[in-house]
């Protein structure tokens, strides 16, 4: 009888929820650095003491436009499924394998807040 009700407890549902809400935050200013770097193409280096560029600029000096707006686009698709997974912190529904119903395993949301499979599921899928 208790089966339809496997769920995060509300304290395990607001932990998740300050996680998410914190990266939600650090990808929106990864976004707009990305994009800061895409409008100024590198012209001035004022922004290079960002770690976050320092990775990137090791393999090529100037990122091309191409994937610098790759980049952009799956930020923002991150930001979006970030956003998808508070909605389903609301509905309580947050955590629970879209596959097989189960528990998705809390380390795993840790890494991977968004995510709507659980191991096992992804597994079954490749």
């Amino acid at each position: 009888m208790g089966t339809d009700t496997v769920r995060y407890s509300d304290k395990d549902l607001a932990e998740f929820k300050e996680l998410i809400k914190e990266k939600i935050q650090k990808a929106q200013n990864d976004l707009e650095l990305i994009r800061s770097a895409y409008m100024n193409d590198h012209n001035n280096g004022t922004e290079d003491t960002s770690p976050t560029f320092k990775a990137f600029d090791e393999g090529s000096e100037v990122m091309s436009k191409e994937s610098n707006s790759q980049l952009a686009i799956r930020q923002e698709k991150f930001i979006r499924d970030l956003k998808n997974a508070l909605i389903r912190i609301e509905n309580k529904t947050y955590g629970v394998c879209r596959v097989t119903g189960k528990l998705i395993n809390k380390e795993r949301l840790k890494l991977v807040p968004h995510a709507t499979l659980s191991i096992e599921a992804k597994n079954m899928q490749q």
